[in-house]
C-alpha cells in the first residue's frame, strides 16, 4: 500500500516501514562512525522502542557490539492497516542486528506489568544469563498498577497558579496565547505514579531478585530539567514532580544493588521532538528556537547524538562519572549554556506567526516531528508501494 501521514493535533496516525528503517540504518551508521565505544555487552532497554530508548539499543549494539532485548508496547501491523512507528523502528534494529551477527530479541508488552518483567527475566536467563545495563526510558502516559489493577493518568500542568504563555501550532506556524489550570494534588499524585521512578525501581529490584544484574550492573533512566521559560508547565509543575521522584529513585536503587556494585544515575537530556514533548504546550515553540540557535552555534544534536556522548564521554570512560551537586549526568550542558539560553530569550520575546519561519527553525521542527513516524525521510520514495505487514525478526510471544 501507499502510506501517507495521517494527523491528529500532536500524532501521527500512521508510520511508514521504509521511512523508519532509514531512520534506524541512519543512526546506525552515525554510531559506527563514531567508532568504537568500551561499554555494555548485554543490554536491557525498557521503552526501546522510539526516541532516547530506541538510540540507545542503537548505541550499545552498533557502538559495544552488545546483545540487546527491548521492551515495549506496539501496535503490529494489519493487512491495511500499518503498525506503530515503535514497531517499524524495533523490526529495523533486530534486523540490522541481525545481519550484524549480534544478538537481539524483543517483548511487546505492558512493561508496569508483573507478567512482562517476569517473561524478561525469563528471557534473560535462557540467552543472556545476567545483563551489565538496564535503560528505563518509559513514555506512557497512562499506567495500570500491577498491583492494585488502578489505572492512573498523567497531567500536563502547572502548580499553584494558571500559566498563560505563547504556543505555536507546529502544523501551521500560528504562535498563540495558551492559558492552562493549575493541577489537583490528585493530578501530582497520578503524574508521579505514571511517570516517576516506582516501576524502575521494581524492575530493577525484579531483576535483583532473580540474579540477572551482573556485578558493576549500571542503570540509567532519562529526565528533562529545561529553561526558566517552561519552568510552569514543566519542571515546577506536575511533569517536574514526577522527575523529582524519578531522580530521587536513582538514590534508593543505589542502595538496593550496592551489595553487587551497581550503579543508578539519571542523565539529564537536551530537549528534542518526541512524541511526549510534542505534546506539552509551549515546548515545540522552546524547541524550534532552541533549535535555530544550536544549529547556528553548530551544537545541535538529536536524540542518537545525545547517547552517543552520554555512553562514549560519560558511562564508559576511565574517569570517575561526573555529576551535578545532585548527583545527575548532565547531557543538556550545550543547550543550558548561558550564551545560548540567552539568545533563545530575546528571540521568544518578539517571536510571533509573522516571523516564526525566520527566527525559528519551525521547518526543523516540522520534519523531526514526522521522521519520528517515518515520514520526510531523506532518500525514501513515499510515491512507492510498500508492505505494511513487517515483521520483528526477535519478537518473542508474550
Amino acid at each position: 500500500m501507499i502510506i501517507e501521514p495521517r494527523t491528529r493535533g500532536f500524532i501521527c496516525l500512521t508510520a511508514h516501514p521504509k521511512g523508519c528503517e532509514q531512520n534506524v540504518i541512519n543512526q546506525i551508521n552515525y554510531i559506527q562512525s563514531k567508532g568504537v565505544i568500551s561499554g555494555p555487552k548485554k543490554v536491557l532497554v525498557i521503552g526501546a522502542s522510539t526516541g532516547f530508548g530506541l538510540a540507545s539499543r542503537i548505541t550499545s549494539a552498533f557502538g559495544s557490539d552488545a546483545a540487546t532485548i527491548g521492551v515495549f508496547l506496539e501496535k503490529p501491523p494489519k493487512e491495511g492497516r500499518p503498525a506503530s512507528a515503535g514497531w517499524y523502528n524495533s523490526a529495523a534494529i533486530e534486523t540490522q542486528a541481525h545481519q550484524a551477527g549480534l544478538y537481539a530479541k524483543s517483548i511487546n508488552g505492558d512493561a508496569f506489568s508483573h507478567e512482562i518483567k517476569q517473561q524478561t527475566i525469563e528471557l534473560i536467563k535462557k540467552d543472556l544469563g545476567q545483563v551489565d545495563l538496564v535503560i528505563y526510558s518509559l513514555a506512557s502516559p497512562v499506567r495500570v498498577h500491577p498491583d492494585t489493577g488502578i489505572k492512573y493518568k498523567s497531567a500536563l500542568k502547572p502548580i499553584g497558579a494558571p500559566f498563560t504563555n505563547k504556543t505555536v501550532d507546529f502544523h501551521t506556524g500560528n504562535i498563540s496565547e495558551i492559558s492552562i489550570d493549575p493541577c489537583t494534588d490528585e493530578d501530582i499524585e497520578n503524574t508521579i505514579t505514571v511517570m516517576g521512578g516506582e516501576d524502575w525501581k521494581m524492575w530493577i529490584d525484579a531483576l535483583h531478585k532473580e540474579g540477572v544484574l551482573a556485578p558493576e550492573v549500571k542503570t540509567i533512566a532519562y529526565s528533562y530539567i529545561g529553561p526558566e521559560l517552561t519552568e510552569p508547565v514543566y519542571r515546577k509543575g506536575t511533569i517536574g514532580k514526577a522527575k523529582d521522584h524519578l531522580e530521587a529513585t536513582a538514590f534508593d536503587i543505589n542502595t538496593s544493588i550496592a551489595e553487587i556494585n551497581g550503579t543508578a544515575y539519571v542523565s539529564v537530556n537536551k530537549a528534542l521532538v518526541t512524541q511526549a514533548s510534542s505534546a506539552i504546550p509551549v515546548i515545540p515553540l522552546y524547541i524550534s528556537l532552541l533549535y535555530k540557535v544550536m544549529k547556528k552555534n553548530e551544537v545541535h544534536e538529536g536524540c542518537i547524538e545525545q547517547i552517543q556522548r552520554l555512553f562514549a564521554e560519560k558511562l564508559y570512560t576511565n574517569n570517575t562519572i561526573t555529576t551535578d551537586k545532585e548527583g545527575r549526568i548532565r547531557i543538556d550542558d550545550l543547550e543550558m549554556r548561558e550564551d545560548i539560553q540567552a539568545e533563545v530569550k530575546k528571540l521568544w520575546k518578539n517571536a510571533s506567526t509573522e516571523n516564526l519561519s525566520t527566527i525559528g527553525d519551525l521547518k526543523g521542527y516540522n520534519k523531526d516531528f514526522f521522521n519520528l513516524f517515518g515520514f520526510k525521510v531523506d532518500g525514501v520514495d513515499y510515491t512507492e508501494d510498500v508492505n505494511e505487514v513487517v515483521d520483528i525478526p526477535g519478537l518473542q510471544e508474550a
